[in-house]
C-alpha cells in the first residue's frame, strides 16, 4: 500500500465522519418543530428523516460539483489541475482536504456540544478554505470563480449564506400570516390536529431536500481526493459508490438525532404550533429545493432557523426569545473563520511532519477532540425522552441553551 493510497484512505474516512455529523447535527433542520408540536414522536421523526435524507441524496449532483469545483482552484489557466497539487501523486492537495475536513468536523461537533445550530456546510468550506490558505496562498482558493458570474466561494457559498434566511423567514412569516387569518375562528383543536397532519408531509420534504443538498457537499470533498490521486478525472460528475457512501454516513447520523440542537430549534426560538411549523417547514423545503437545483451550498441550518423566526414574526403575539436567536447568529458569524483556523493548523501540523505520519497525527488529533467532546456531552444528556422539556426562562438559563430544565 503506497503512502498516497493511506492518505486517501484517511481522507474518505474523514469525509464520511463529517457526512455523519453533518446528519445528527442538522436532523433539527427538518424534524425540531414536528418534535416540537408533537406531531411526530421524537424516534418515529429520526428514522423518517433518515430514510428521507438517504433518498434525497440521490437526486441531484449539482451542489457536490460545487465543492469539487468552486472552492479549492484545482485547475491552472490551461484547464490542467496545478502542478503543486499533483505533486507526489497528489498528496498535496489529499493534506489540504484532509485537514479542512479535521476543521469542518471539529466545529461541527463543538457547537452540537453547546447545542447551537451553526452551518455544517460553513464548517466544511470553512475548514478547506484555511487548510486551502495555509497550503497554497490566496490564489489557492477559487474566491469569485471566472468573475463572469456569481460562482466559487463568494456566489456560491457566502451569497446564499447571507440571502437564504432572510427569503426563508420572509415566506414563513407571510404564509404563517396567512394561516392565522384564514382560519380565524376555527376552533384551536381543528386547527392543531390538521396542521400537525400537515407538518409530517413538509417536515419530510425538508428531510429530503436536505439530503439532496448537504450530502453532496461531502460527495464533492470526496471526488476531489479522488481527482488529486488521478483516480477520477471527471469534474462533471460523481462516482456512484461515493454517492452510496455519502448518502448511507448522512442517514445514519440523522437516525441517531442531534437531539441538542433539535431541542434548541424546537424549544429555544419560539414556542411554535403546528401551523407555524407547517409554514416554517414548507418555506425551508422550498428555498432548500430551488438552491440545490442552482448548485448554491446553502446552510440548510440557516435556512431553517430564518423560517422558524420568521413563523414567530408571523404569528400575532407569539413570543420569539431573540437573546437565543442572537447567540445563533454569532455562531453563524465565526464558524467559516473559525473552521478555516483549525484547518489551517492541522495542514501545518501535517505539512511539518510530512507524508503519511503527517496524515496519521492530525486525523489522530481529531479522534481525540472527537472523543473528549462526547464524553463532556454525557455530563448532561440531551435525548429523545427530555428534548421537549419545558425551555427555561431566560434569566435562569445555563450557559448552553442546549440543557434541559431536568437533565
Amino acid at each position: 500500500m503506497t503512502s498516497e493510497t493511506v492518505i486517501l484512505a484517511l481522507v474518505i474516512v474523514a469525509a464520511l465522519g463529517f457526512d455523519f455529523t453533518n446528519g445528527f447535527h442538522d436532523t433539527a433542520n427538518a424534524m425540531a418543530t414536528s418534535i416540537a408540536t408533537g406531531a411526530l414522536k421524537p424516534k418515529v421523526a429520526v428514522t423518517v428523516s433518515a430514510v428521507l435524507n438517504l433518498i434525497g441524496a440521490f437526486l441531484s449532483v449539482e451542489v457536490a460539483l460545487t465543492v469539487t469545483n468552486a472552492v479549492v482552484r484545482i485547475q491552472g489557466s490551461n484547464g490542467a489541475p496545478k502542478p503543486e497539487l499533483v505533486q507526489d501523486g497528489g498528496s498535496a492537495l489529499l493534506l489540504i482536504v484532509l485537514a479542512g475536513l479535521v476543521g469542518g468536523i471539529v466545529w461541527n461537533l463543538f457547537t452540537w456540544l453547546l447545542g447551537l445550530p451553526s452551518s455544517s456546510s460553513h464548517a466544511l468550506f470553512g475548514g478547506l478554505v484555511g487548510a486551502a490558505l495555509a497550503g497554497l496562498g490566496i490564489s489557492g482558493v477559487n474566491w469569485n470563480g471566472d468573475g463572469s458570474k456569481l460562482d466559487g466561494v463568494v456566489g456560491k457559498v457566502v451569497m446564499p449564506a447571507l440571502i437564504s434566511p432572510v427569503i426563508a423567514g420572509v415566506v414563513a412569516a407571510v404564509g404563517t400570516w396567512l394561516v392565522f387569518r384564514v382560519t380565524a375562528g376555527v376552533a384551536q383543536r381543528f386547527t392543531e390536529n390538521g396542521f400537525r397532519w400537515g407538518q409530517i408531509g413538509s417536515a419530510s420534504l425538508v428531510s429530503l431536500a436536505h439530503g439532496t443538498n448537504d450530502a453532496q457537499k461531502t460527495m464533492g470533498v470526496i471526488t476531489l481526493a479522488l481527482i488529486a490521486t488521478g483516480d477520477w478525472t471527471d469534474t462533471k460528475n460523481i462516482p456512484f459508490w461515493v454517492k452510496v457512501a455519502c448518502a448511507l454516513a448522512i442517514a445514519l447520523g440523522t437516525y441517531l438525532g442531534g437531539w441538542r440542537i433539535i431541542r434548541t430549534l424546537g424549544k429555544g426560538l419560539v414556542e411554535i404550533s403546528s401551523p407555524q411549523g407547517m409554514a416554517a417547514e414548507s418555506s425551508s423545503a422550498a428555498v432548500i429545493l430551488a438552491s440545490s437545483h442552482l448548485g448554491f451550498a446553502l446552510s440548510t441550518t440557516h435556512v431553517a432557523t430564518g423560517s422558524i423566526l420568521g413563523s414567530g414574526v408571523g404569528k400575532p403575539g407569539a413570543q420569539v426569545r431573540w437573546r437565543v436567536a442572537a447567540r445563533m447568529v454569532a455562531a453563524w458569524l465565526i464558524t467559516l473563520p473559525s473552521a478555516a483556523v483549525v484547518g489551517a493548523l492541522m495542514w501545518w501540523i501535517g505539512d511539518l511532519i510530512g507524508g503519511v505520519p503527517g496524515a496519521i497525527v492530525i486525523f489522530a488529533i481529531l479522534c481525540a477532540l472527537a472523543a473528549a467532546m462526547w464524553i463532556r456531552s454525557r455530563q448532561k444528556p440531551v435525548d429523545h425522552s427530555n428534548v421537549n422539556d419545558e425551555w427555561e426562562p431566560a434569566a435562569a438559563a445555563p450557559a448552553s441553551p442546549a440543557e434541559p430544565v431536568a437533565a
